[in-house]
């Protein structure tokens, strides 16, 4: 009789460990999973990030275009102001002193 007990146990043993191990394997499989998650979910939010960058930065490199073509016309329109106004002729200071 005490044998079969002592079998028992033994053979109880290996089984409970197996749980605790499987217990073990499956807590840490879901740590694993949560941390994957977190960076599945970390990478969109910088790509999300990226993406609204990108069109800010196209935003502005459109804005700089249109600014540039803005100052040209505007630099156009005072020189040629310039050259119509007596107050902007270049004066020969020879011719008047004769």
């Amino acid at each position: 009789y005490r044998s079969r007990k002592r079998s028992s146990k033994v053979e109880r043993t290996p089984a409970t460990m197996m749980n605790a191990d499987m217990d073990a394997v499956e807590a840490e499989n879901q740590v694993e999973l949560e941390e994957k998650t977190r960076l599945i979910n970390q990478v969109l939010e910088l790509q999300h990030t990226l993406e609204d960058l990108s069109a800010r930065v196209d935003a502005v490199k459109e804005e700089n275009l249109k600014l540039k073509s803005e100052n040209q016309v505007l630099g156009q329109y005072i020189e040629n102001l310039m050259s119509a106004s007596s107050v902007f002729q270049t004066t020969d200071t020879k011719s008047k002193r004769k």
